[in-house]
């Protein structure tokens, strides 16, 4: 077989990313509709990821995120979305590149999207650089009426369900 010089993971990758960009834009126009809630899962490790340090510390690699009913300030830029929620009692900022996103479920509609983070080591240097913490271009949004959600450490009894317990086969 050729190598795959055309890069289709790569496209089909960057096509579903976004995805998640349409739907972020969608919640910052008009809220959350219904029973719609978002966990979004992303490298804390990634370039361009902005995080509080405590945050980086209880989660050194990856993070679930939950949109739901408490989150404020969703913005979508070109490259990232960033997002202000409660942990532990405290508003943080979280600027989060596409290219650092590893999933997104909204469960109410049983759909998911699965990705791995690209090789950044392959990746070309003009790629590189736009992942590079920038100031959020998209206008700030109106307080969505919905609330945030954060990943707590998940229990030892807690179950682990993958993304394709919600594929159809």
């Amino acid at each position: 077989m050729s190598k795959d010089q055309m890069r289709y993971k790569t496209l089909v990758d960057q096509a579903l990313r976004g995805v998640v960009k349409s739907v972020l834009a969608q919640v910052v126009e008009s809220g959350l509709p219904g029973a719609h809630h978002l966990y979004l899962t992303f490298r804390t490790d990634y370039p361009g990821v902005i995080a509080p340090a405590q945050l980086r510390q209880l989660y050194p690699q990856e993070i679930t995120i939950v949109l739901q009913h408490q989150f404020w300030g969703l913005t979508v830029g070109d490259e990232h979305f960033e997002v202000t929620l409660s942990f532990g009692g405290a508003h943080e900022v979280l600027s989060v590149p596409y290219a650092a996103l590893t999933g997104i479920v909204d469960p109410s509609v049983k759909f998911g999207l699965q990705f791995e983070p690209p090789d950044q080591a392959a990746e070309p240097p003009a790629a590189a650089a736009a992942r590079s913490p920038q100031p959020v271009t998209a206008p700030r949004a109106k307080m969505a009426g919905n609330g945030l959600g954060a990943a707590e450490p998940a229990a030892d009894s807690e179950k682990v369900v993958t993304l394709d317990t919600f594929r159809k086969k």
